[in-house]
């Protein structure tokens, strides 16, 4: 975690990015690092979480993080939370709390919330489109004897 801190430290001193990192590691190795690149990259998705996520996946060649822990500086956002699971991380270690993220202007209570809503309530309109025919995507990866289960 320590590393971790450092690594966030220097990303807001570098005008990088937000004060945030995070390390995928693996037993006593550090596998990945990644610290918030939101701003300097101009991508909304690159949190510190998923840049070590994405990180650590070609690193070892796997979409799967099952022998890995993250150790975040900050508790992870609804995004970063929804990769750890994909990631299937064994365990999560963080810092700061949610609540002094949004003290210091990261609030994500209100995106909690909107998962929460019925998406035809949502504050962004989320309507179906097309269903039947989108559902022959589905069909055809039940069908399919090339695909990799996740």
């Amino acid at each position: 975690m320590a590393r971790a801190i450092e690594l966030a430290l220097e990303n807001v001193r570098s005008g990088r990015g937000g004060p945030f990192a995070a390390l995928i590691v693996e037993g006593d190795r550090i596998v990945a690092s990644g610290t918030n690149l939101v701003t300097s990259s101009n991508d909304p998705t690159a949190h510190a979480e998923i840049v070590a996520i994405r990180s650590a996946c070609a690193a070892l060649q796997s979409f799967v993080l099952a022998r890995c822990e993250i150790y975040a500086t900050c508790e992870p956002c609804p995004m970063c939370l929804g990769a750890i699971y994909w990631s299937r991380l064994r365990a999560v270690w963080y810092g700061c709390s949610a609540a002094d993220a949004a003290e210091a202007g990261f609030d994500d209570a209100f995106i909690y919330r909107q998962i929460a809503t019925a998406p035809a309530e949502r504050t962004i309109p989320f309507r179906s489109l097309m269903r039947d025919q989108a559902l022959g995507c589905f069909r055809e990866w039940q069908r399919c004897d090339k695909k990799i289960p996740y």
